[in-house]
């Protein structure tokens, strides 16, 4: 079997098995370009003077992938680093927890980060910190609303004439108009009546005589 199969195998057997004593935090993270990102990795039931490898897979796993090794963490001793990593790494150490911090990332370093301790014989890793590092941070699209129809409002016509003086002559010239005719009927009536009674007062004289 090829070294490089074996070691991926290797890596997924203990990471379901060894999880537990080696946690990782967080599981997965996103970041900024030319940010700073620090990683944890606690180690739980080894002794303080375990040395912890930090190790990147940038592809998902597979018989082509590889692990690249960023850095290694030596209990009294100075920390070494990859070739290409050592001006952007440090490791520290916090009782338990180790450290691996990033600076001024890019995207081309999104991948999923492991630690690993070396035991005789066998090889412990956590579950991983999934890295992902854009540019710009996607926003969040908003629901878009529906616009409800609007109810359209039927306006009766405004019955009411309009104030001002311009209709008034008109009125007064119909009220004077009006006076007038009653006065003339007033007026014939009243001649009228008056022809009546004198027609009938001649009509009794008659019959008297």
């Amino acid at each position: 079997m090829q070294p490089r199969l074996w070691l991926l195998i290797a890596a997924q057997l203990s990471a379901l098995h060894g999880g537990s004593a080696l946690m990782q935090t967080p599981p997965s993270m996103m970041a900024q370009t030319n940010q700073t990102v620090k990683l944890s990795c606690e180690a739980r039931t080894f002794p303080t003077n375990t040395r912890i490898y930090w190790l990147r897979l940038r592809q998902a796993l597979s018989a082509n992938s590889h692990y690249e090794f960023l850095a290694l963490w030596i209990p009294n001793g100075n920390p070494v680093y990859g070739k290409e990593t050592e001006k952007q790494l440090t490791v520290l150490q916090d009782s338990s927890r180790y450290l691996l911090q990033l600076r001024h990332v890019k995207p081309a370093d999104s991948g999923n980060y492991f630690c690993m301790a070396v035991g005789n014989p066998e090889l412990t890793f956590g579950k991983g910190t999934r890295l992902s590092v854009v540019d710009v941070f996607p926003t969040t699209v908003q629901p878009t609303k529906k616009t409800r129809p609007k109810k359209k409002i039927c306006r009766l016509p405004n019955l009411v004439p309009p104030k001002g003086p311009a209709c008034a002559p008109l009125i007064i010239g119909l009220l004077v108009a009006g006076l007038l005719v009653l006065l003339v009927s007033l007026g014939a009536a009243v001649h009228v009546y008056c022809l009546q009674r004198r027609a009938w007062r001649r009509l009794m004289k008659q019959f008297c005589k």
